[in-house]
């Protein structure tokens, strides 16, 4: 029973990844490290989101860029006890790319964050059910944007590789599909070589900047035959996060890119085991809306998904697929800077859809 939680893995691809708290994406997730044996996997999912908002009367027209979210993993036992898992994801993300010609202040803006991360993962299984799992992280971010309204300008942070680690334990009760699991994922630092224009060329500097440090506690537990309840809690420090440009900071007095607040993110599903070879599995995801004034480069705050999926075996072969829609939470982002004028983020949603192909061996 306890192999259904593959199938709810697929919210880390389709869950509105787009409205997650900060720049989030993937989750973090490492659920490979618990299947049994050996066992590999390649995944990917596809994004749309949909994210306007008004100010003075103009509408910003859709600002959220649709994109594919890929991972994969690749897990191995050493011995009864001893097993270790690498795996591949895109932690953090953003894709900004407000229309031209709407009136909006920030018309024709642009922004990007890109991060690929490697995490490689080491697990020691006691007899007691209890297991202890540590692993380094090594990771890459690039980033850019472009504000015409402001002086036209814009910035390129050069791609830059970071390292962090994590460590977490585990209980399972293989006899009622039972296990609790807490991973902590450190900050990475990243210190991107920077060139920016604002009205003329500016100095190229180095940009110093730290992708947040998280909490993952995950749980799932039989609640009937053939039936399993899991769920989980991603804490991240969002609060310690900021992109700030020297030239941008220093005219505009605040940083390119910050949050207020750390986040919580909650989900609770339930898989169906249908036949021997197909299951399924259904699960909603929550962030509370916070209500803080936002970047107009993420213009979202809070949000609510359902996630449906199946899961189906063929001799060695896992084929997984799941259908996510989030409705995000609306928000206000300043948009001039001379005072408080404030624009309004309403009735945005996302659409996502993700494969995962699996194999053991």
């Amino acid at each position: 029973m306890n192999k259904y939680l593959a199938t709810s893995a697929m919210l880390a691809l389709i869950s509105g990844a787009a409205s997650a708290g900060g720049s989030g994406r993937s989750g973090q997730n490492i659920g490979i490290l618990f299947e049994e044996g050996n066992y590999a996997e390649v995944s990917v999912g596809s994004i749309s989101p949909d994210v306007s908002g008004t100010a003075l009367g103009a509408n910003s027209g859709d600002m959220a860029s649709s994109y594919l979210q890929i991972g994969a993993g690749y897990k191995r036992d050493i011995n009864d006890q001893l097993s270790f898992a690498v795996i591949y994801d895109q932690p953090y993300g953003a894709d900004v790319d407000y229309p031209s010609g709407t009136g909006y202040a920030f018309a024709g803006s642009t922004a990007e964050l890109e991060t690929h991360a490697l995490t490689g993962i080491l697990r020691y299984k006691f007899d007691t059910g209890v297991s202890l799992h540590g692993g380094l992280r090594a990771q890459t971010l690039e980033a850019s944007a472009s504000i015409p309204s402001i002086g036209g300008y814009t910035a390129n942070g050069e791609r830059d590789t970071g390292v962090g680690y994590l460590v977490g334990a585990a209980y399972e009760k293989p006899e009622i599909a039972l296990r609790v699991a807490i991973t902590y994922f450190s900050k990475v630092k990243h210190e991107l070589a920077t060139s920016e224009f604002l009205g003329v060329s500016q100095p190229d500097t180095v940009t110093s900047t730290e992708t947040p440090q998280a909490v993952n506690l995950d749980l799932q537990t039989g609640i009937a035959k053939d039936t399993l309840l899991f769920g989980g809690v991603r804490w991240v420090e969002w609060s310690a996060f900021e992109i700030a440009p020297a030239a941008y900071t220093g005219t505009i007095g605040s940083p390119l890119v910050a949050f207020q607040n750390n986040t919580f993110t909650y989900t609770l599903g339930v898989g169906r085991k249908f036949s021997e070879n197909l299951s399924g599995s259904a699960a909603v995801s929550y962030e509370e809306t916070l209500g803080d004034t936002v970047s107009n480069l993420g213009p979202t705050d809070g949000r609510l998904g359902l996630t449906l999926g199946l899961r189906y075996t063929m001799d060695n072969m896992v084929i997984s697929g799941g259908i996510n829609y989030t409705r995000i939470g609306g928000a206000n982002t300043v948009v001039s800077s001379a005072g408080p004028i404030l624009s309004s983020f309403t009735d945005n949603s996302s659409v996502g859809v993700g494969f995962k192909v699996g194999y053991r061996f």
